[in-house]
């Protein structure tokens, strides 16, 4: 009892920083995480100027009650006209879902749509995808690799789908026409790995928002972030009981990807499903590295915590989940005297705001540090929420929640912000039916337990369904110049409800041809 206690101790002392292993990249002090005290005395000024964020705490605060006093005041003068929520007996009360309609015209776009798209092998889009634009240029090989033409080029589209569908390296080698399973490993050691493949998915994702039809699903600023499980049964370190899907007994990994609102994957992380989705919410945002700007990022209540609030504001997002706990969620007021007429039931005291104050340079570095990647943005929050006594986690934990007020009464007055927040997440929901379809072999169950074996599965597949965007996005412009050379009236707002990832169309099982002819160019 008494080894089981400490080890209890010692993990909740890494926990919370109390106990730090120098050597670690997870466990080390709170102070190797971020910038040291004379590296931010030298960029003190130019990082508050990237961050858009005032210098003076006064300032800093000033800024935070206008924008609190101004939602709240519209807030509370919108109320007698609201349709979505009203406060009854002090408590706030919903009137109706946030679902977001969808008309008549657009379900029939939608069927019209989607009987123009050609059925297409998953090979041969994937080098229909590759003469746009040239993905597989990013595939390049370890440093030591002799300089020569192999005719490899079907071998690595064959590695691709092999990941990207679960079928497996052998199982390829016996589906596909001169391919060997020899051949696919020499790929996954020399080509495949988890940089080129963020390399090629960056290519597709930059091609895809320079098309011009992606403006109608957005201007790449927003963006959401969810989890999909799948099971593992091999024995893996990271993988995790979920009862609420795979019952008592099976394990199971998530895949949490970050969709921008043009419907591409952008960032892929293999996660436990123990863990919450929140600490990699940031993490995905900020190692973003393709030509898409998300300001604004939304998640369900998984993915929501209010020390994420306070560092997203610091960094400039606009962090706007949907709260399933909505009426339950506690409101903070920011100012003790301040009346809002029917707000006030809702409103509670945030104690430590003068904390943000005294607090407001070391939030101020910490931000810094993250956007400059001095550490991974899941290991600095976990190390902030693990310390509810540690001044600088009270300061950010007030901070987030004036910040989570402020969303939460935004969402309650403003349609046009539920609509679009309802929209962005229906579009992680249709990237997640994807998901299954494409990644069909073995029931969707991960057979291998090994970090990278996952990895390159979950990357791969994030590849694939990149390609397929492109790929319809490609053909559905075309489909749409056609209806309205032939007089149908499309417009862009109801092509904005249109999804780009179809599937049915897509043939992923059978035997599979590859371009044996066509070599890979290594320099």
């Amino acid at each position: 009892m008494w080894e089981l206690a400490l080890a209890d101790a010692v993990r909740e002392g890494l926990r919370s920083g109390d106990l730090f292993l120098p050597q670690s990249g997870r466990h080390v002090s709170f102070s190797n995480l971020i910038y040291d005290d004379q590296q931010w005395a030298e960029d003190r000024e130019t990082a508050y100027r990237e961050l858009s964020l005032p210098s003076a705490p006064e300032g800093a605060l000033d800024r935070l009650r206008r924008e609190y006093d101004e939602v709240a005041d519209r807030t509370e003068r919108g109320l007698p006209r609201n349709e979505f929520a009203a406060v009854c007996d002090g408590k706030l009360r919903l009137k109706k879902t946030d679902a977001l309609p969808v008309s008549e015209r657009v379900e029939e776009l939608r069927r019209l749509l989607s009987s123009n798209f050609p059925q297409v092998r998953i090979e041969r889009l994937l080098e229909d995808v590759d003469l746009m634009c040239g993905f597989t240029r990013a595939f390049r090989p370890l440093p030591g690799y002799p300089s020569r033409t192999q005719p490899l080029y079907g071998a690595l589209l064959a590695a691709l789908v092999a990941q990207g569908t679960n079928l497996g390296l052998m199982a390829m080698g016996q589906s596909a026409e001169g391919i060997t399973p020899e051949m696919l490993q020499h790929i996954m050691q020399w080509f495949v790995r988890e940089e080129t493949i963020k390399a090629a998915n960056t290519i597709m994702v930059d091609f895809h928002r320079r098309h011009p039809l992606s403006r109608v699903w957005g201007p790449g600023s927003m963006s959401s972030s969810d989890g999909q499980r799948f099971g593992v049964q091999g024995s893996s370190l990271m993988a995790s009981l979920y009862p609420r899907y795979f019952g008592y007994y099976d394990r199971a990994v998530t895949f949490y990807t970050h969709v921008a609102d043009q419907f591409s994957v952008f960032s892929t992380k293999i996660i436990s499903c123990q863990v919450r989705e929140a600490l990699y919410v940031l993490e995905g945002l900020l190692d973003n590295d393709t030509i898409l700007r998300p300001r604004e990022h939304t998640t369900d209540t998984h993915g929501c915590t209010e020390h994420l609030f306070g560092l997203c504001y610091l960094l400039g997002y606009s962090f706007m989940p949907r709260l399933a706990d909505l009426k339950d969620r506690q409101l903070y007021k920011m100012t003790k005297d301040r009346t809002y007429g029917r707000l006030d039931p809702l409103l509670k005291p945030c104690p430590d705001v003068e904390l943000i104050d005294e607090q407001w340079d070391e939030l101020a570095r910490v931000a810094a540090s993250l956007k400059n990647r001095t550490a991974p943005a899941s290991v600095v929050l976990r190390r902030l929420m693990s310390s509810p006594n540690d001044r600088l986690s009270r300061a950010l934990l007030a901070l987030g929640r004036l910040v989570k007020t402020i969303h939460i009464l935004r969402y309650i007055h403003d349609q046009e912000l539920r609509q679009r927040i309802q929209m962005q997440l229906n579009r992680g929901e249709h990237r997640h039916q994807l998901g299954p379809y494409v990644f069909f072999a073995n029931r969707g169950e991960i057979r291998s337990g090994d970090y990278v074996e996952i990895m390159n599965k979950a990357t791969c597949l994030s590849l694939l369904s990149n390609a397929i965007l492109v790929w319809n996005t490609a053909h559905l412009d075309r489909a749409v110049e056609r209806l309205r050379h032939a007089g149908e009236e499309v417009l862009d707002e109801d092509l904005a409800h249109i999804s780009p990832l179809a599937h049915k169309h897509l043939i992923i099982h059978g035997t599979y041809s590859f371009d044996r002819g066509k070599s890979l160019v290594v320099a």
